[in-house]
């Protein structure tokens, strides 16, 4: 039974023997009429699975193709031509049987041959047609997305079935790569190709999807995925891959598998995974085995974490550049995962290596709490003066109020060391944009006595969401109110983290497709604003390209790409839970629309990176990062969820959303360090110098 996209209207099915091109229907419907459906196609080399679920997503998209024009030619082809020049009516993609020439990718709708006669004639219609059509008579501009029969005033959104759509998505990618590059590392959606990170292979999306499928209730596909694992999965590979890389992607993503598939055994349960028997914790065990090799990169004289490790050699390898120093957020991201291989294997040495790390980096005095981005793992000693939240920064400070969540409160050093940071961000790097005044954490590339550049990463987006999980400890912010901890910090806190996920969201409307760039640049004054100077940003982002409030942003050429990051739409996740603002799911179904509309791929490939996102259509990267499966589409679907689910005062996410619970420390684990006592200006009081490294100039 085949499903024809262009005869739905008329009938839901139908019967063939053959499958019709889609790109042929479409052409043959335009010019010839919709029923026009008796000529006869070759079979194509990969026929698309009519029979999957997902396929009701697709079908429905393209039904609403031929629903919007009302039945007969002439408003067949007004449907078509307003699908084409309208930017938002760009219909999800359907599976072609025909090649995709990589020099279509960059060339828009119009220009593509097999429709301009498509195109000339319903050009000439329109002009007919508007001689007698009144303005206030025209039809309205309608969303590509309704399709899935769901209002979109606010107040009527069907939050279920706006998952069920993320559930679709997932599927769309993981068959995708399921097809066509099945145990490979790496997907490129429009080659159809797969490529590997070691020899035999990393598992590096099919471990990252693990805990997705579970919360998804993919039975069927996690099943084939812990069936590579048992029989293709080796670490025995001479193979250097990055510490913090695989740390928090594999070792996370199995501890994570593990923690589901043990605490909520039905959260797509597997047959032979049964309680007690010989090898059952298979995610357990190839985490251990890649936990002792991990391990291998904290024996440098310092104790800091060599930048990458030899898996077959168990030898830690320094950096090959920045001078073989180690990135600081990569050496400080580590904890949660190792901690948690330490409970559950009693194995003391996991938590002794990872901790002293941070021990390393307080005792170097990082001024106001900001740490520079760069540590040498010779002698623990920081490498230049850049301070960011963006790359090579950002998740040192997610780990500090993360670590003291995972431990149920009982590490306060963590905590202290977060507050003390959010303040130096405060004092040094928070300011406000020209002429609107939003709130931006800019970077100090020269050290904190140096200007503040007013860049912010995409990366930095993870900010809003930890600032408000910091503040409320996971619990609501109506219920930490209530608390009689709840202080004037925390509101203030509360605030910070609403302004700067409002920044955030304008790095998405600023862009044509919708989605952010990997880097945005802000007009500041000259000084910057401090951070407690007035600002009052507008509340909503005018649609107009010449909005007063576009004059704030600016981003760069070289900075237009995005590839699928999941840090926005993690904060909007956070955001929803902590405050109830419904604003913020409404955010995140906008973004998972442009997500649909302009990274799905042709003929079944999934969806992709973008090489350029400021253009319609966009220019494509021809890759899916493990994190779109991993995060981006997992917290698109927890945003959309009950909160129930996965609840914030019961597990901490990594900083690759694998969750993982809380717990208490027992007898075994304790913080293995204290801070030195600090004088007025916070340094330490009696500490000893480390042992200077070279700088560039020596």
């Amino acid at each position: 039974m085949i499903r024809d996209p262009f005869d739905i209207h008329r009938k839901n099915r139908f019967q063939a023997t053959t499958f019709r091109g889609a790109q042929n229907i479409r052409n043959t419907a335009a010019q010839a009429g919709v029923g026009a459906l008796d000529m006869s196609f070759s079979i194509p080399n990969n026929v698309p699975n009519f029979g999957a679920p997902h396929r009701d997503l697709e079908d429905r998209a393209w039904a609403a193709v031929a629903r919007r024009g009302g039945g007969g030619i002439i408003n067949e082809v007004q449907g078509r031509v307003a699908g084409f020049f309208d930017q938002e009516e760009l219909p999800m993609y359907k599976d072609k049987p025909y090649a995709y020439a990589p020099s279509m990718r960059r060339r828009t709708w119009w220009r593509r041959k097999r429709i301009l006669g498509t195109i000339a004639l319903g050009i000439l219609t329109l002009l007919y047609l508007m001689r007698f059509i009144g303005p206030g008579q025209r039809r309205k501009s309608t969303s590509a997305w309704s399709w899935i029969g769901l209002s979109q005033e606010k107040g009527s959104s069907n939050w279920d079935e706006r998952r069920q759509h993320v559930v679709e998505a997932f599927e769309l990618s993981w068959d995708a790569y399921e097809r066509y590059a099945w145990g490979y590392d790496e997907y490129h959606p429009f080659a159809k190709t797969g490529s590997n990170m070691a020899p035999k292979g990393l598992g590096w999306i099919i471990i990252d999807s693990l805990d997705t499928m579970m919360l998804m209730n993919q039975t069927k596909r996690l099943h084939h995925a812990r069936e590579w694992l048992s029989k293709s999965l080796t670490w025995e590979q001479n193979q250097d891959v990055n510490t913090f890389e695989t740390t928090i992607r594999m070792l996370g993503g199995l501890l994570s598998a593990h923690y589901l598939s043990t605490e909520f055994p039905n959260m797509a349960p597997l047959e032979d995974d049964d309680p007690g028997k010989p090898g059952e914790d298979l995610y357990l065990e190839k985490a251990k085995d890649l936990g002792d090799r991990l391990l291998a990169a904290f024996d440098s004289p310092s104790g800091i974490p060599y930048a990458s490790v030899n898996l077959e050699k168990f030898q830690g390898i320094p950096s090959h550049a920045d001078m073989g120093a180690s990135s600081t957020a990569e050496a400080t991201s580590v904890q949660l995962e190792f901690k948690y291989l330490a409970k559950l294997t009693g194995e003391k040495h996991f938590w002794d290596k990872v901790e002293k790390v941070m021990e390393i980096v307080d005792e170097n005095n990082p001024q106001d709490g900001l740490v520079p981005i760069y540590l040498y793992a010779t002698s623990g000693e920081f490498r230049g003066n850049n301070v960011r939240l963006g790359s090579r920064g950002d998740s040192y400070y997610e780990y500090l109020i993360k670590q003291y969540l995972q431990t149920n409160k009982q590490e306060p050093v963590y905590e202290e060391m977060w507050n003390e940071s959010l303040q130096g961000v405060r004092k040094n790097l928070i300011t406000y944009t020209e002429p609107s005044g939003f709130t931006i954490i800019g970077e100090r590339p020269d050290g904190l006595d140096g200007y503040l550049s007013p860049k912010m990463d995409h990366l930095v987006c993870f900010m809003p969401g930890t600032i408000a999980l910091a503040a409320t400890g996971g619990l609501t912010e109506a219920e930490a109110r209530k608390l009689p901890g709840w202080s004037k910090k925390n509101e203030g806190d509360m605030r910070l983290a609403r302004e700067l996920m409002h920044t955030c969201w304008g790095m998405y409307k600023y862009m044509a497709t919708g989605l952010a760039a990997e880097i945005t640049h802000f007009q500041i004054a000259n000084p910057p604003l401090p951070e407690s100077a007035p600002h009052d940003p507008p509340a909503d982002f005018d649609p107009d390209h010449n909005a007063k409030w576009r004059k704030d942003f600016n981003v760069k050429s070289n900075d237009v790409h995005n590839l699928q990051r999941p840090e926005t739409v993690e904060s909007l996740f956070y955001m929803w839970r902590i405050t109830g603002d419904i604003k913020y799911r409404e955010w995140g179904w906008e973004m998972f629309r442009s997500f649909m509309n302009y990274t799905a791929v042709e003929d079944g490939g999934g969806f992709t990176s973008l090489s350029d996102a400021n253009v319609i259509p966009p220019v494509v990267k021809d890759n899916m990062e493990s994190f779109w499966l991993a995060e981006t589409l997992k917290y698109m679907y927890l945003l959309f969820s009950p909160d129930d689910l996965l609840p914030l005062d019961k597990m901490v996410l990594n900083t690759e959303a694998h969750p993982l619970p809380r717990f208490e420390m027992g007898q075994m684990f304790s913080t293995g360090w204290k801070r030195k006592p600090r004088d007025a200006n916070g340094k330490v009081i009696g500490g000893s110098e480390r042992p200077k490294e070279p700088t560039e100039s020596t």
